[in-house]
């Protein structure tokens, strides 16, 4: 195929494919308007009558905006021949691009993905409450950690204190004397201690259970069928108990009670009189109750460290649920809404790659046209001039055969002054010009014509 005929057939197929264009562009920014209007109604206040006027408004100037940028684009780019114009444009375009994802782009992906990204940071605040949820039921529970070691120091002093009264297992004399009552007084600590912790567990279990009820309505919220804006309040409401809930488990935890008792076994120690008959017998108890004495205070500083450190674990943080439209939403949760995205800026940019296929087809329009002769650059209105001045020629070419035959004398007719002369010559008589036309035209005999004639 030509050069010459290639042009002509971009020419022809750009020319077929105008309307075709146009109602493109013009798809293209109705279907962004829509897109639009739907999400930024969910982020106006107010009357439905001003929220929906005020979107529809701001729809319609995205759609207009859209289909005019893009309009100039594709007609006014493929035209530039330099490379500077070129550029000039491209970089409005990016400019005009970047203005139309600003205000147009994310508010469609809002529409596309808003609700889905509002579930999906309630799914996420669920995930951040269950995690406090168990923290602060694991702080509360671990003063119960400490229950085996105060029961094992409870039964080695009532042990200890059975033996010694039965055998005088410690002073090596039976009987119920100051050794026995320090072990049982104890023993009877030990034991109070023990019934402390144990009664910290049911109030314990109870926070926690409400705490698993108000999260599992908050995942019924999540999946529940019906506008996310309702849903969302409900949700507020239910993480605002689970709060209180989550702090009354901070403060139902026992080990800073276990902690102060445990100092108290040391502090609050006293031991009897020693009892005995005899001195030696005195003796040997005032050791028995020095040693119990140094067993106790050993005890007291292991649960009192252990306790410590229960109490030195994380805190859990204070969490105040946040809610978020859907606009918000989609930009906080972009990285995983992206095919929402991308369909989003593609309905927005997609009459880009139009322009550049317009770029390209007028630039190989243009370099066939350099390779053409003159006479196929000829147009067709050229054409139709040309046949027409052929026309005129020819018509008063008969014209002049006409008067040429109506005169008998065989000497054409003179022209008329006005096509003769110019109106800055002065005009010449008759006489003159047929014999100025008859200087130039050769004379021919009667029979000469009479062959010619039909």
């Amino acid at each position: 195929m030509s050069h010459a005929a290639q042009s002509r057939r971009l020419k022809d197929h750009i020319a077929s494919l105008e309307t075709m264009t146009r109602f493109v562009l013009a798809t293209l920014a109705l279907a962004s308007g829509v897109y639009t209007y739907l999400g930024v109604r969910s982020l106006l206040d107010g009357s439905a009558t001003v929220v929906f006027f005020a979107a529809v408004i701001y729809s319609a100037s995205v759609s207009v905006a859209m289909y005019g940028f893009w309009t100039y684009l594709i007609r006014f780019l493929p035209e530039m021949r330099d490379g500077g114009s070129r550029l000039a444009l491209l970089g409005i375009m990016a400019i005009g691009s970047a203005m139309i994802i600003a205000m147009s782009s994310w508010l469609n992906a809002a529409a596309l993905a808003g609700s889905a990204a509002v579930e999906q940071h309630l799914a996420i605040t669920i995930e951040e409450y269950t995690a406090d949820l168990d923290q602060a039921h694991g702080n509360a529970l671990g003063a119960l950690s400490l229950l085996p070691d105060i029961q094992r120091a409870g039964e080695r002093f009532s042990r200890l204190a059975a033996d010694e009264q039965t055998s005088g297992a410690l002073t090596g004399t039976s009987g119920s004397g100051s050794v026995v009552q320090l072990l049982s007084q104890m023993a009877a600590q030990m034991k109070e201690l023990e019934t402390t912790i144990q009664s910290s567990r049911e109030p314990i279990q109870q926070a926690f259970e409400q705490g698993q009820k108000h999260l599992s309505t908050m995942r019924g919220l999540v999946s529940a069928p019906g506008p996310i804006e309702q849903r969302s309040d409900q949700f507020a409401a239910e993480s605002v108990a689970l709060s209180g809930v989550i702090s009354s488990l901070e403060q139902t935890s026992i080990a800073a009670s276990v902690s102060r008792a445990a100092a108290d076994l040391t502090v609050g120690f006293i031991a009897p009189v020693a009892d005995g008959t005899t001195p030696d017998l005195a003796g040997r108890q005032d050791q028995v109750m020095a040693t119990i004495r140094a067993s106790v205070t050993a005890q007291s500083k292991a649960l009192s460290d252990a306790a410590t450190e229960i109490l030195n674990q994380p805190k859990v943080p204070e969490r105040r649920y946040v809610p978020l439209t859907s606009a918000e939403a989609v930009l906080r949760y972009a990285g995983d809404f992206i095919p929402s995205w991308a369909g989003a800026i593609s309905i927005d940019l997609l009459p880009a790659v139009l322009v550049g296929i317009m770029a390209v087809v007028h630039g190989v329009m243009r370099r066939g046209e350099n390779e053409l002769e003159e006479a196929d650059k000829i147009t067709a209105g050229d054409m139709l001039r040309s046949l027409k001045y052929n026309e005129l020629l020819q018509a008063r070419l008969r014209e002049q055969q006409a008067a040429e035959r109506e005169d008998g004398s065989g000497l054409p007719a003179a022209a008329p002054a006005t096509e003769t002369f110019s109106p800055a010559e002065p005009e010449r008589s008759e006489p003159s010009v047929r014999q100025a036309t008859a200087e130039n035209v050769t004379p021919l005999s009667l029979s000469e014509r009479k062959r010619v004639e039909p």
